[in-house]
């Protein structure tokens, strides 16, 4: 099956370069389109526009729990039974099954929690920024953008760090578009995480600790406790989404202001712009490009389009945080813009639990890389940069720096 729709090719390798014109176009021409996932390989409706994509997400006709579809729609989204075992986590839940899970971990991600973590995040970043200058050249995700997000994250639900490129692997293969539509790597990964986390969760029922793990077992909500199978779906959720969201926003973040140098020298003046230069850089360039998938459960008018039931349907938020009825001249960065109601965390119940201490970790993160190495710069030319194929994430492969 070819794409629906070759005009609006979002999964080209000059799109992934740069999605911006073609979500231009989309806006204009086609803010609801149905395409074809090569990747995945099943059609997927996309809507590109601020206002549509707020609705989307509010509109109960759609739903992200992929097991009141059909078992013919299910089948057709071509899923490994790991991942589908994995994914029984507050993001691919409805109320009331979202309300409880999401209420069995929000206490950890209360601004007042994360804002302790600060000191830690400080001496983490430190940590790392020796060993950068020490190497004057570095791969900026590998060296830095990586290592800090995933060890708050991993120290604050109790994993050991020591395992953070196991974690990195797995999440690679999790989150990429599968290549030429085979599962199998994935299907492999989730099995390998589960089973992980099934031998961690018993050793640490035989020797509970302070953290984010323990506390999860252990919690009662109303009664209520998460499943074995939640348990380990809310932790794969949470350390996913806890490194990854951070990580290509720190490398976005850092790659936008070098590519415009007038907004780097004026963060480097006045470092107290930093936490609206971290909003700037969420609408700019966001760690996320779409939504995950909802469902159609029955034919569905929206906007003018029927969406047949079991029909996957997303938002882009980049296409969203770009649209000129939302934002003046929104191809422009502009650290100190306002107003900024970008909706790159999401937008609702499903808005993202992690978005204070993605938004912590980035202001901490860039502020003293900034301030310890002033002589920062791109170790190759722009254009020879590359970013990460698929649609959900929107990140770099690789962001090679000379700070010396």
């Amino acid at each position: 099956m070819s794409t629906n729709n070759p005009r609006y090719d979002l999964w080209a390798p000059r799109t992934r370069a740069n999605p911006l014109p073609l979500y231009a176009r989309m806006r204009e021409e086609a803010p609801v389109v149905r395409l074809y996932d090569p990747h995945l390989r099943t059609p997927v409706w996309v809507v590109t526009r601020y206002k549509d994509a707020v609705e989307l997400v509010r509109d109960s006709r759609f739903t992200k729990d992929m097991r009141k579809l059909s078992a013919e729609a299910r089948d057709r989204q071509a899923r490994s039974d790991a991942m589908e075992a994995i994914n029984q986590h507050m993001l691919m839940a409805d109320p009331p099954d979202h309300t409880r899970l999401r209420t069995l971990v929000s206490k950890a991600f209360t601004p007042r929690r994360v804002e302790e973590l600060r000191s830690r995040v400080t001496a983490i970043t430190n940590e790392l920024l020796d060993d950068v200058r020490a190497q004057g050249s570095v791969d900026l995700l590998d060296a830095f953008a990586f290592p800090l997000p995933i060890t708050v994250i991993a120290e604050l639900l109790g994993v050991p760090v020591e395992d953070r490129e196991q974690f990195r692997e797995w999440t690679n293969i999790v989150i990429n578009p599968p290549i030429n539509g085979d599962f199998a790597p994935m299907q492999k990964a989730g099995m390998e995480f589960i089973q992980y986390f099934q031998k961690l969760l018993e050793r640490r029922r035989a020797e509970p600790r302070d953290d984010l793990l323990t506390a999860l077992m252990s919690v009662e909500e109303q009664g209520d406790r998460l499943s074995p199978l939640e348990l380990i779906s809310m932790l794969f959720l949470l350390l996913v989404a806890g490194h990854e969201t951070t990580v290509n926003l720190i490398g976005n973040g850092v790659w936008a202001l070098l590519q415009h140098p007038e907004q780097l020298a004026r963060l480097r003046a006045n470092p107290a712009l930093i936490e609206p230069a971290v909003e700037e850089m969420l609408r700019y360039r966001g760690p996320v490009e779409t939504t995950t998938q909802r469902w159609a459960l029955q034919d569905t008018e929206f906007h003018g389009h029927v969406i047949p039931a079991g029909e996957p349907i997303l938002a882009s938020l980049m296409s969203a945080d770009h649209d000129p009825e939302q934002f003046r001249d929104p191809e422009r960065f502009d650290i100190g813009r306002e107003p900024n109601r970008h909706i790159a965390f999401g937008f609702g119940i499903h808005f993202c639990l992690g978005a204070p201490l993605a938004r912590l970790e980035a202001t901490v993160a860039i502020n003293l890389l900034l301030e310890r190495m002033p002589r920062l710069r791109l170790a190759v030319d722009p254009a020879e940069l590359r970013w990460r194929e698929g649609i959900l994430v929107h990140g770099l492969q690789r962001l090679p720096v000379s700070v010396d």
